[in-house]
């Protein structure tokens, strides 16, 4: 056969397949994924150029962090029932999908400060600031803060959807509950408290990491999951330090359109850590 001949034969054998999927499937590919919704829902506010980069690379955030939402949902269930081998596969997709966020802020970082100049007065008040996603994981990995609550108060929907992730037990409370459970000293006051309170580190929490840590061999899932957490404290971190150098080569030190405090609001930030305990111990072992 020659080359034509063959070239021929596979684009009638394409053609034939294409009439298959075509006459075979109930949905198309576009129908499937709702590609005509999500790729109409870039509609820039200036005549701008730069201005869809902004959009997607945020589109595409909340798109991530509604994946780990919905792993890390599950991971926490899994941990309610003590069923660990399905929630640390869940803790590593979730790390996966971190690292594809941090990627993101590389693709932002290509505007410059006079590209993003040209729109930024476009947004108005809006900010990355307010995200519900990005504060529903806040508050499930365990960072309460009855405070930003009230950021959304004009949204009755986010507002009780936050307001009950407030009050209910984070994944690190459910963690400790399970700590208890399997024979290690959790204060009683942890496993009962005011779960809308900032958490607190403890000295026993510590010490029973710790005992998780010496006894590796006996509670290998304990161990596991430890460290798992640790992966998804590293890159959140990794993740804010990313978003504040971003911040500072485009807007050096101006406020956030939010009504932050731009570079400085998130360099506090940077001291946050959802599972302190796991930290601590690392000086002792």
């Amino acid at each position: 056969m020659t080359t034509r001949e063959y070239d021929k034969s596979e684009r009638v054998q394409l053609a034939d397949e294409a009439v298959h999927w075509d006459l075979g499937s109930s949905q198309s590919y576009g129908e499937y994924l709702h590609l005509e919704r999500l790729l109409s829902a870039q509609q820039p506010v200036s005549q701008e150029h730069n201005e869809m980069l902004f959009i997607i690379v945020h589109q595409v955030s909340e798109l991530w962090m509604r994946l780990m939402l919905h792993e890390l949902t599950a991971a926490l269930n899994c941990v309610t029932r003590d069923d660990l081998d399905p929630a640390l596969k869940m803790l590593a997709r979730i790390s996966r999908t971190q690292t594809q966020l941090l990627t993101v802020w590389d693709v932002l970082s290509t505007m410059t400060p006079f590209e993003y100049s040209a729109f930024r007065n476009e947004l108005g008040r809006s900010s990355g600031f307010q995200s519900v996603q990005y504060r529903l994981l806040e508050f499930l990995f365990g960072n309460k803060n009855a405070e930003m609550v009230g950021v959304h108060k004009r949204d009755p929907q986010a507002f009780e959807t936050l307001s009950r992730a407030l009050a209910a037990p984070s994944f690190y409370d459910e963690v400790l509950r399970l700590l208890s459970r399997r024979g290690y000293g959790i204060p009683e006051d942890y496993l009962s408290r005011d779960f809308s309170e900032p958490y607190r580190a403890s000295k026993q929490v510590a010490g029973a990491w710790l005992g998780v840590y010496h006894n590796a061999d006996k509670g290998w899932d304990l161990y596991e999951l430890a460290e798992r957490m640790v992966d998804l404290d590293y890159n959140f971190q990794l993740w804010r330090a990313h978003h504040l150098k971003t911040v500072e080569r485009i807007i050096g030190y101006k406020p956030g359109t939010g009504g932050t405090g731009g570079v400085s609001y998130l360099a506090k930030a940077l001291e946050l850590k959802f599972f302190p305990e796991l930290w601590q111990i690392r000086t002792s072992m």
